[in-house]
């Protein structure tokens, strides 16, 4: 690593700290040449494979414009666009790999947005899989209402799933 200060191109690393909920390393450093001691901060960068060919740097807020584009008139604020977008950079992150295919981001954003507003999911849904009828938004909505009639079974005790509300006190 250059120094900054005297642009020699060599420094030692003195402590090396793990930061930023661990998706980055904090090294500081310092000169062996004019002693000075500098701090870097290190994180793997995360590329994007375009459909053209080309890359581009991962851009969390690219992610968070789309999004908001789905939210618009929804109930959700800039602090659940922002947990969104770093939930889908975690997503990403995880997968271990350096390069991601453009298509993959929208993969990664889809269960997130189902979580966090459904109406919002059906929109963004909608461009990112090109539905071009109604039948394509009317399966879609199946789907999330088997979901969710499966998350809300997973939630309600066994016993709970069963009772009528005709049940009379046997005394």
């Amino acid at each position: 690593m250059r120094c900054p200060f005297c642009q020699h191109d060599d420094s030692r690393v003195l402590d090396s700290r793990v930061c930023e909920d661990g998706t980055a390393i904090r090294r500081r450093r310092q000169c062996p040449v004019c002693s000075s001691r500098f701090t870097t901060i290190e994180r793997m960068q995360l590329t994007v494979l375009k459909r053209n060919g080309t890359e581009e740097l991962f851009n969390r807020e690219k992610v968070i414009a789309g999004v908001r584009k789905a939210c618009k008139g929804r109930p959700v604020d800039d602090s659940d666009l922002a947990v969104l977008g770093q939930r889908v950079e975690d997503g990403l992150r995880a997968r271990g790999m350096a390069a991601i295919p453009s298509d993959q981001i929208g993969v990664a954003i889809l269960k997130p947005l189902r979580d966090l507003d459904p109406i919002a999911y059906l929109r963004f849904a909608s461009v990112y899989r090109n539905y071009d009828s109604i039948d394509d938004f009317a399966d879609e909505i199946d789907r999330l209402r088997d979901e969710t009639a499966n998350a809300d079974d997973a939630e309600t005790p066994v016993e709970d799933r069963y009772s009528t509300s005709s049940h009379q006190p046997l005394f």
